[in-house]
């Protein structure tokens, strides 16, 4: 039996409410934060990864970060004069476009910034990722890392499949010529970033850049 167009409606109603509790409730946290911390940072994150994050939330569990929801965090801020929490938080909130988050702390901008500095991850490359070098896999047994491991025989199929010209030769993976994964500058394609990732290649890295930061009515460019 089809369900009624009203239970749709209700459950809709539902679900609205309880996505604009939860926009409020970010609102009233970040302006918590606005009172109770000395410095708020905008910084922008390149390469976006969780487990990093993660990790940097845990380096500063005594500090607040909020990412990824830019709308919802200037209006904490507010986006005019006569709206803004705080005096010039405005111009803070200007600054929210793109992969930015907002980290709200009492430790010195010498701090931050030298954490930040030396804080880089690298990772595998994603699809859509620009290609940063050239990788070449050489005609003949197919080996990867800097140990020269040999790939187990029953990849063989799922590294042909992801366009590798490879056989099975008396149960060693081998290259049947030298195939060019990606060159220099090439927008990389789900399958060649897969490829990359089989052959351990890390052309990513994880960073966060600081934009500036506020403190006591004034925004600050770094």
């Amino acid at each position: 039996m089809p369900k009624s167009k009203r239970s749709k409606l209700v459950s809709l109603t539902k679900t609205e409410k309880k996505g604009r509790e939860e926009k409020e409730l970010l609102v009233e946290q970040i302006q918590k934060c606005v009172d109770r911390y000395k410095y708020i940072w905008v910084f922008n994150i390149d390469n976006m990864r969780n487990y990093y994050l993660k990790e940097v939330r845990n380096d500063w569990n005594t500090s607040r970060f909020f990412f990824g929801k830019n709308k919802i965090m200037a209006k904490a801020l507010g986006t005019t004069a006569e709206e803004e929490y705080k005096p010039n938080l405005s111009k803070l909130a200007e600054r929210l476009v793109g992969n930015v988050g907002l980290l709200f702390t009492d430790a010195t901008p010498k701090e931050i910034q030298e954490y930040f500095k030396n804080f880089r991850k690298e990772d595998f490359a994603r699809s859509g990722f620009i290609a940063t070098e050239k990788f070449v896999v050489p005609a003949g047994p197919v080996t990867r890392g800097e140990d020269k491991l040999p790939f187990p025989s029953n990849m063989e199929p799922q590294l042909r499949k992801l366009g590798l010209p490879t056989t099975l030769k008396t149960g060693v993976v081998t290259c049947l010529f030298d195939y060019t994964v990606c060159n220099k500058g090439d927008v990389l394609t789900p399958e060649q970033a897969q490829l990359l990732k089989h052959f351990f290649i890390q052309m990513s890295e994880f960073k966060v850049s600081l934009k500036c930061y506020y403190k006591d009515g004034a925004v600050n460019n770094v």
